[in-house]
């Protein structure tokens, strides 16, 4: 299973927020905001290094911390802040544990269909790999032929991925996926908030009892959002009060 970080938006509406319900907003201090913003975001690693751009830097920091220290326990304002997410190959019975929270992505997730798809014999994510042999497999391997049609009922059956299909359904989709095992990959793409993220993690991080292979994603996710925002770590995700 790969996982990917593809971003963290929002940071710089966030950072407005607060200034927001005591009415000490004004657009010119939201337009200092979002440039500082741009600096830390954008030319932090470039080689633009002006004072004029780590000031920029130093004043996004400052305004970071003093988020954190309110954000966690007024939660709208992490409503602001959207990761997107990429998971290439996790197996499907664990998709389908991370799919579980769709409301909480706000219904932002896209996953391979099994009806719209196809999966070869025997393919399955790395996390089965080494542990399980499907049976079509092993016959194989143990030199067992295995017919390409087999009669039941009067009805002839052809062979597929798995298993056996009515001759004249063998090319429906639909009928198809019937045979397809939780160990099959697959691959998604999410988005969601920053505090529902909290929720998220809390449910499925290492500590918990999730499936191996969704608390492993859970960790690669927010190791990455670490990475990224270090303000954003694992002590103030699960202080998250939702």
């Amino acid at each position: 299973m790969k996982v990917y970080l593809n971003s963290i938006e929002g940071m710089d509406d966030a950072l407005v927020t607060m200034y927001m319900s005591k009415r000490s907003w004004t657009s010119e201090l939201e337009n200092e905001i979002r440039g500082d913003w741009f600096s830390y975001s954008v030319l932090k690693d470039s080689s633009i290094n002006t004072e004029t751009v780590q000031q920029a830097i130093t004043n996004t920091e400052t305004r970071i911390k003093s988020f954190c220290k309110w954000a966690w326990r007024h939660i709208t304002m992490l409503d602001f802040i959207t990761i997107s997410v990429t998971v290439e190959g996790m197996h499907r019975a664990g998709q389908d544990d991370w799919d579980a929270h769709a409301c909480r992505y706000n219904n932002r997730i896209i996953r391979s269909s099994t009806r719209l798809a196809d999966f070869a014999e025997g393919e399955m994510s790395d996390f089965y790999k080494g542990k399980i042999i499907p049976t079509d497999v092993a016959l194989k391997k143990l030199g067992i032929e295995i017919p390409n049609k087999i009669e039941v009922d009067g009805e002839i059956y052809v062979k597929t991925v798995n298993g056996y299909i009515l001759e004249d359904l063998k090319d429906d989709r639909d009928v198809k996926r019937g045979l397809y095992m939780e160990s099959i990959p697959s691959n998604f793409i999410f988005k969601c908030n920053m505090a529902q993220w909290a929720h998220v993690y809390k449910l499925r991080n290492k500590n918990g009892t999730a499936n191996p292979e969704v608390k492993e994603l859970a960790e690669a996710i927010q190791d990455q959002i670490e990475k990224q925002m270090p303000w954003f770590n694992r002590e103030f995700i699960m202080k998250v009060e939702i």
